[in-house]
């Protein structure tokens, strides 16, 4: 298969484009929106964000070797005198998505496309990592899942690419449905929906909503959809699909998991059943929650025809993703970082993964505060105190705004709680006080800079 290339033709097709110099252009295999990775014969989108302006970029983008440029209509004028093609379009931003499904269309790949409340990156690296036993897999790199990144990743894969396993994101309505017809997935799966992104999306059935509409642009696709049975309010709605398989550790679904156990450090052993096949394995990642996430990777791998052999040898090179559930050992203390983010459910799950591991008894918690739970944000962090029981072993460390509330819930069940109003004197308490012998768990918002306790703790354990 020749070289995949954006061609004159599919720039007329952009809508609202006019373009100049036309008769010049020749077909181009890159397109880019950073000047500083524009190559000879690239095509430059100037996007406009939050930070930069990318027609402030676009002579860069020209001394580098951009063949082409698309800009907003409203500054040809001053481009009016630049020797190359100028595509001018209504909105550059929506210009690169239509060029990324152009590109989408011209892949010889199948596109595998995750949402979700928790765990859609660390289930993005583990079907990557399984499919990559078999294929030529292109995957979504750090944070990349937005109207933006979408489009980039997309963009990154070539004509070798087998497999394309895209993340998708969002906080506000209407971004999936966006990367979702970028994206055209051939599968799709929402690992759950819990209550993340309530202040814009107001409820879970709104952040259902949102979400689904990966599965509904899937369907229409006449793609696959896969279903976790086990959360209650994708189940319900699995009806909407025709072609679909259900997955999850209960009831009656086409691929059924079950924990058989914990090793003695902690980890996940899972077995797998479909059909008349069976497998087990101890997954070398921490946690229920990757449990889950591994059920619905293999759920993709077998449906894209994965042998038992393949999978097994996958999940040997699965590695935490950062900041996820990432266990890290010391002498002294047993540190998991799990600082990415936070929500109930995903606070749930690495306090039980830290009450798996032995290592040590004594255990200290750590938390920030949750971001993005509009009006409910007060009771969303008092309800955490369900997740805790009366421990001698146990201390709760807090900072943030919110976290109050969870300490004045936990004091009322005699748990020990310490609530810091600065970061500095629970970055001195973490430097100085005698939290030897213990597992660590640190975990809040993104916005929370928690991966900064991290830190200290690495710093006084290595």
């Amino acid at each position: 298969m020749g070289k995949l290339k954006i061609t004159l033709e599919d720039l007329f097709n952009l809508p609202s484009a006019v373009i100049y110099n036309p008769d010049g252009f020749k077909p181009v295999s890159n397109v880019e929106i950073d000047s500083r990775k524009v190559k000879k014969g690239s095509l430059f989108v100037a996007i406009k964000g939050e930070k930069f302006d990318g027609h402030d970029f676009v002579q860069t983008a020209v001394k580098s070797g951009a063949a082409a440029v698309v800009i907003n209509k409203k500054k040809l004028k001053k481009f009016s005198s630049l020797d190359k093609t100028i595509i001018a379009v209504d909105n550059t931003t929506a210009a690169f998505g239509d060029i990324a499904n152009i590109w989408r269309n011209k892949l010889n790949a199948k596109v595998v496309a995750i949402s979700g409340s928790n765990g859609k990156t660390s289930t993005k690296e583990m079907i990557a990592t399984l499919l990559s036993e078999k294929f030529n897999v292109v995957k979504t790199i750090a944070n990349n899942n937005n109207h933006i990144g979408v489009p980039l990743t997309i963009l990154s894969a070539d004509e070798k690419t087998e497999v394309l396993v895209l993340e998708h994101g969002t906080n506000h309505f209407g971004e999936i449905p966006y990367s979702a017809k970028i994206s055209q997935p051939d599968f799709a799966l929402l690992t759950n929906i819990g209550d993340s992104h309530l202040e814009f999306l107001n409820n879970r059935e709104g952040v259902y909503k949102e979400k689904a509409a990966l599965l509904i642009e899937t369907e229409l696709n006449n793609g696959t959809v896969l279903i976790n049975a086990d959360d209650p309010l994708i189940s319900n709605h699995s009806k909407n699909f025709s072609k679909k398989v259900t997955y999850g550790f209960k009831g009656k679904v086409d691929v059924k998991g079950k924990i058989v156990g914990t090793t003695d450090n902690g980890r996940t052993k899972v077995q797998v059943v479909y059909g008349k096949e069976k497998f087990e394995t101890a997954l070398p990642v921490y946690g229920e929650s990757n449990a889950k996430n591994f059920l619905a990777a293999v759920s993709i791998a077998l449906k894209l025809g994965l042998t038992k052999k393949q999978i097994l040898e996958g999940v040997k090179k699965f590695t935490p993703v950062h900041g996820r559930l990432d266990v890290k050992k010391y002498k002294k203390a047993v540190v998991i970082d799990d600082t990415y983010n936070a929500s109930h459910a995903s606070v749930k799950s690495a306090v039980d993964t830290m009450n798996k591991i032995k290592t040590f008894k004594n255990k200290i918690v750590v938390l920030g505060d949750i971001f993005e739970l509009g009006s409910k944000a007060a009771k969303l962090h008092k309800e955490l105190e369900s997740i805790f029981t009366l421990n001698k072993n146990l201390v709760v460390l807090t900072v943030g705004t919110m976290m109050q509330h969870l300490v004045k819930e936990l004091r009322k069940k005699n748990i020990r709680s310490i609530h810091f109003f600065l970061r500095e004197a629970l970055s001195l308490y973490l430097q100085y006080e005698e939290i030897e012998n213990s597992v660590i768990l640190v975990k809040g918002s993104r916005g929370m800079k928690m991966e900064e306790f991290v830190n200290i703790l690495e710093k006084r354990f290595e």
